[in-house]
C-alpha cells in the first residue's frame, strides 16, 4: 500500500511539472514572444553539459582509484595474473575511448550551440578521417582478440601428465567433486545412463580405475601443482566460478568442458593476506539455473601439496561407502575392486596385484 501511494505521488508531481511547463508556454504566447527564438537558457544548458562532463569524469576516475582494492579480489593462481592483465588492458583501451568520445561530444554541444548566423563545419567526404577511425580500432581490436585467444588456448590445451585431475559435477542446486584414488591416481570412466539416486556420478564399474575414486562435497586443491577441472552437468546449464583463481567455465549437459590452472596461495595464506581468519575460497554457480541458484555454492580449500595428499588418504572410496554396487562389478574384477576400495586386505597374490595395477 505504501509503495502504491509513493508511486501515485511521483506521478502527480511529474504531472504538476508538465502543467507548469504548459502554462509557461501559454504565458509566453500571450505576451507576444516568438516561440521559434532561442532564449538565454540555451547557453546555460550548453555550459551545464560541460560541467556535467567534468564532474562525471572526475567522480568516475576518483572512485575508480580510491576504491580500487574494494572491488578487485586478490589473485590466487598463475592463470589469474594473465587473465587480469588482459582484462585491465581491455579496460584501459575502453576507458580511453569512452573518455575521448565523451569529451568531444560534450564540447561539441557547447561549441555548436545555436546562435544566429552560426554554421557548423560540414565534411561531405573525408577519406583520411574514415581511414583513421576504421584502421586504428581494427588494429586495437585485433590485438585484444588475439591476446585473449592465446590465454584461452592455454586454459583449454591438454594438461600435463603430472596434473591433478578432479571432476566437478553440477546439478540443481549443488556441486559434487570426484577425485581419483591414491592407488592409481586416475579417474574411472562414467556413463550418464548409469546415473541413479546413489550412483550420482554414473560410475562405470567395469573400469578398474573407478574402484578407488571418492566423492567430496568440498573442493580441495594442492598449491603449486597444475589442476585440471573436468566439468559436466546433469540437468541444466550451470557455470563454475572460482573468483580468486579467475576460473570460469560453463557446465553444459552432454558437453563436458575443462579448465586448468595452478593455485598459488593456500587458504591460510589468503586469510593472513586479507586479515580475515574466517575466509574460505568459494565455488559458485554464475549461470541462473533455477530458483535455488543463489544457494549453489561449494567451499574450496587450498593446501600445501603434502597436506593435500594426507587429506586424500583419509577419504573413503565411493565403492566402500556403497558396497551394494559390488554386484555390478564384473566377476573377474571383484577381488581387485574390493582391494582398491579398501573392503579387503591385499592377500598379495599375483592376479589381484595385476588387477589393482
Amino acid at each position: 500500500m505504501t509503495s502504491l501511494i509513493i508511486g501515485l505521488g511521483v506521478i502527480l508531481i511529474l504531472y504538476i511539472f508538465y502543467l507548469i511547463f504548459r502554462v509557461s508556454n501559454l504565458v509566453s504566447i500571450a505576451k507576444g514572444r516568438k516561440t521559434d527564438r532561442v532564449d538565454e537558457s540555451n547557453g546555460v544548458h550548453a555550459i551545464l553539459f560541460v560541467v556535467f562532463m567534468v564532474i562525471s569524469l572526475g567522480v568516475f576516475f576518483w572512485y575508480s582509484y580510491t576504491f580500487f582494492d574494494d572491488y578487485t579480489l586478490p589473485i590466487a593462481s598463475e592463470h589469474a595474473v594473465k587473465t587480469d592483465s588482459v582484462f585491465w588492458i581491455t579496460m584501459a583501451v575502453t576507458v580511453i575511448a569512452f573518455s575521448i568520445i565523451s569529451i568531444v561530444m560534450f564540447i561539441f554541444v557547447y561549441k555548436y550551440q545555436y546562435k544566429e548566423g552560426n554554421r557548423a563545419k560540414f565534411y561531405p567526404d573525408n577519406h583520411y578521417l574514415e581511414l583513421t577511425w576504421t584502421i586504428i580500432p581494427a588494429i586495437v581490436l585485433a590485438i585484444l582478440i588475439f591476446t585473449g585467444l592465446r590465454a584461452w588456448n592455454e586454459i583449454t590445451s591438454p594438461a600435463s601428465k603430472e596434473a591433478e585431475v578432479i571432476e566437478v559435477v553440477a546439478q540443481q542446486f549443488a556441486w559434487t567433486a570426484r577425485y581419483p584414488g591414491i592407488k592409481d591416481n586416475e579417474l574411472g570412466k562414467y556413463n550418464f545412463k548409469l546415473i541413479d539416486p546413489i550412483n550420482e556420478f554414473g560410475l562405470d564399474l567395469s573400469d578398474k580405475n573407478s574402484f578407488d575414486d571418492f566423492k567430496s562435497l568440498e573442493l580441495h586443491l594442492p598449491k603449486g601443482k597444475e589442476v585440471l577441472l573436468k566439468i559436466r552437468a546433469k540437468d541444466v546449464i550451470h557455470s563454475v566460478f572460482l573468483p580468486h583463481f579467475r576460473v570460469k567455465m560453463d557446465a553444459v549437459p552432454g558437453m563436458p568442458t575443462q579448465f586448468k590452472f595452478v593455485a598459488t596461495k593456500t587458504t591460510q595464506e589468503m586469510r593472513d593476506e586479507i586479515g580475515n581468519q574466517n575466509f574460505n575460497y568459494e565455488l559458485a554457480c554464475t549461470e541462473i539455473c533455477g530458483r535455488g541458484h543463489f544457494s549453489m555454492k561449494m567451499p574450496v580449500f587450498v593446501h600445501e601439496e603434502e597436506e593435500y595428499e594426507q587429506w586424500k588418504k583419509t577419504q573413503e572410496a565411493w565403492l566402500k561407502q556403497n558396497p551394494d554396487y559390488l554386484k555390478k562389478v564384473p566377476a573377474a574384477l571383484q577381488e581387485a575392486a574390493m582391494i582398491k576400495a579398501g573392503l579387503q586386505e591385499d592377500p598379495g597374490n599375483t592376479v589381484a596385484e595385476n588387477e589393482v595395477k
